[in-house]
């Protein structure tokens, strides 16, 4: 039995049928802790000798190889997790999308060489 487009949530909603954000969410929290852990490790890798080696993952690049490989890692793992977590649930990403926010900047902030190497040891 078809549903009348014309009457019922769908008709409210311009035709449209409203799906779950939960994968939206997952994506833009998973955005966020990327960045951050790119920024969180960029410091740490100028605090911790140790960190740096570990991060040196080919030579001529240095421990920038390192940072990139661990935070795109990091973003899909998270993503990932994050998707089968959110993926069925209707909830609005309002304040995922500030969580978010707020980790992209602390990530950038991170990355900045004034901020990451007052930590140099």
């Amino acid at each position: 039995m078809a549903m009348n487009p014309d009457t019922g949530p769908a008709a409210e909603l311009g035709g449209y049928i409203d799906k779950p954000e939960g994968p939206i969410t997952a994506a833009i929290l998973a955005v966020g802790i990327g960045c951050f852990a790119l920024g969180l490790l960029t410091t740490l890798a100028e605090a911790n000798e140790g960190v740096k080696e570990f991060l040196n993952f080919y030579d001529p690049v240095g421990p920038l190889s390192g940072k990139t490989t661990w935070a795109v890692a990091i973003w899909l793992l998270t993503w990932i997790v994050l998707h089968l977590v959110y993926r069925r649930k209707k909830t609005e990403s309002r304040k995922e999308l500030a969580v978010s926010l707020v980790l992209i900047a602390f990530g950038l902030l991170g990355t900045f060489p004034i901020f990451f190497q007052a930590f140099a040891g």
